[in-house]
C-alpha cells in the first residue's frame, strides 16, 4: 500500500485543480469519497464541514496489520502539525491530551496517536495495531453527522479538562453508507486472500 500522505494528495489533486480554476469547494454535505478505479477501495476520505483545529482531511484507511489488515480513521493537516485549535500556541498542548468521536449522540472515546504524517483515532487494539472498533465502523456506515472532540491544550491552574477542539464531519450522503462498506470489505481480507485476488486479475 503506498503512503497515506501519497495517497491522500493523489487523492485530492483532482480537488485541487477545481479550487484553481472555479475558487473554493464548499465541504458541506460532500460525504465520503472511496479511492477511485479499484475494485476494494483501501480508503475513503472527507473533508470537516466545519472545523476550529488544522485539520484538511478524515480519512477511514484499510492498512496492513502483519497477516491481517486494520481499519484506521486519519486525520491529516493543512500543515506540519501538530494538532492543534486554533489560536492556540504550541507551548501550551498537553503530554496526555485526549479525544472521543461522536456520531448521532453516540460517543465514543478512542486514543489519539501521532505518527509522522498523520493523526491516528483508534478504541481498539489488534495486538499492537490501533484500529476502529465493529461498533464504531457501524454507526460510521450508518450516521449522519461526526464529530471528532479534542483536549489538547492545558487548562489555567484549578480548571478542570474540558474538550478546547472540534471538527464536524458530514457522514451522509448518497452512497455513503456504501463507501464505508467498502472499505469495511478491505480490512476483512487477510494478505492471503488479497494476493491470490491480485493472481486472479493479472
Amino acid at each position: 500500500m503506498r503512503a497515506l500522505q501519497q495517497i491522500v494528495r493523489t487523492a485530492l489533486a483532482p480537488l485541487a485543480l477545481t479550487m484553481a480554476v472555479a475558487g473554493p469547494v464548499l465541504a458541506e454535505g460532500a460525504g465520503w469519497t472511496a479511492e477511485r478505479d479499484v475494485e476494494a477501495p483501501s480508503y475513503a476520505y472527507v473533508e470537516p464541514r466545519r472545523s476550529d483545529l488544522n485539520i484538511d482531511t478524515v480519512v477511514l484507511a484499510c492498512e496492513p496489520a502483519d497477516d491481517r489488515r486494520v481499519l484506521q480513521l486519519q486525520l491529516y493537516l493543512v500543515n506540519d502539525g501538530p494538532l492543534i485549535p486554533a489560536n492556540a500556541t504550541a507551548n501550551r498542548l498537553k503530554t496526555d491530551p485526549r479525544a472521543e468521536i461522536s456520531i448521532d449522540g453516540k460517543v465514543f472515546p478512542v486514543e489519539l496517536l501521532f505518527a509522522g504524517d498523520h493523526v491516528v483515532l483508534a478504541d481498539e487494539t489488534d495486538k499492537m495495531f490501533p484500529r476502529l472498533s465493529e461498533r464504531l465502523l457501524d454507526a460510521l456506515e450508518e450516521g449522519r453527522v461526526m464529530s471528532l472532540r479534542f483536549d489538547l491544550v492545558a487548562e489555567p491552574g484549578g480548571q478542570p479538562a474540558a474538550f478546547d477542539g472540534e471538527a464536524v464531519v458530514e457522514l451522509r450522503d448518497a452512497g455513503s453508507g456504501s463507501t464505508v462498506a467498502a472499505v469495511r470489505r478491505c480490512g476483512a481480507r487477510t494478505d492471503l486472500q488479497s494476493a491470490a485476488l491480485d493472481a486472479r486479475q493479472r
